[in-house]
């Protein structure tokens, strides 16, 4: 689309028309009740979750992270989800506390997590306050990780610049040399999240755009019925 050139209407780009010939959601979508919805949110993610696993949606555990930096400008990234307290109502995740996230999270302790099931047509969006864990949570939760995550972990220096490839290789294998003499190291900046939600909002895309929202509410300080509200909004 060209803008300021003195025409007066849309002309998509050939990636517009590319979009524009491929609209999404055109195939059969599960139906999604709110009146059925439970009066928490944490019991109906883990229940899209589990749906999204047996719908062999790929990595649908993976959200993405929105936070913003000391200047205010968002930024996001793609993490894996580690745990969900469905009963608490808060969302698990991990990273390196000197990575931009970490550090943007120590300067304002706010984020936004959301995540995309296509095969399903199913949003989730999660709001909410974030706190670190315990070093001693985090320890044990790196000791679990995987062989591979662990080194990625131990070689650090999250989102610097990387002069080449062979560099990275060489610095995952002093950290695998580290790991193997010490197998219950951990990395000195991992640390475990906990974001405590505020709001959460369901998504259930339709076909014929009639989509379905169910945002929940978070009232007070409690567990169960009386910690939420949720409310049907327009698509």
């Amino acid at each position: 689309m060209v803008a300021g050139d003195g025409f007066d209407r849309y002309r998509p780009s050939p990636v517009g028309e590319m979009l524009r010939d491929r609209p999404p959601m055109v195939r059969e979508l599960p139906l999604f009740d709110p009146d059925l919805a439970p009066a928490e949110p944490g019991p109906l993610f883990v229940d899209w979750l589990v749906q999204a696993f047996e719908a062999g949606v790929l990595d649908p555990q993976v959200m993405t992270l929105s936070t913003v930096d000391a200047d205010g400008v968002p930024d996001a990234r793609a993490l894996v989800l580690r745990d969900v307290d469905a009963a608490e109502g808060t969302w698990v995740f991990a990273g390196e506390a000197d990575s931009p996230k970490g550090r943007q999270l120590a300067l304002s302790p706010m984020a936004a997590l959301s995540v995309y099931w296509p095969p399903l047509g199913r949003q989730v969006r999660v709001r909410g306050a974030v706190e670190a864990a315990p070093p001693g949570v985090s320890a044990d939760e790196f000791r679990g990780r995987s062989p591979g995550a662990k080194v990625s972990s131990l070689v650090g220096r999250q989102s610097e610049p990387l002069g080449s490839l062979a560099a990275y290789d060489l610095a995952a294998d002093e950290a695998q040399l580290l790991l193997e003499t010490d197998p219950e190291l951990v990395a000195a900046g991992h640390t475990v999240y906990t974001l405590r939600a505020a709001e959460v909002e369901f998504w259930q895309g339709d076909p014929g755009r009639r989509h379905v929202r169910l945002r929940y509410t978070r009232t007070g300080p409690g567990i169960g019925r009386a910690a939420w509200t949720s409310t049907l909004l327009w698509p």
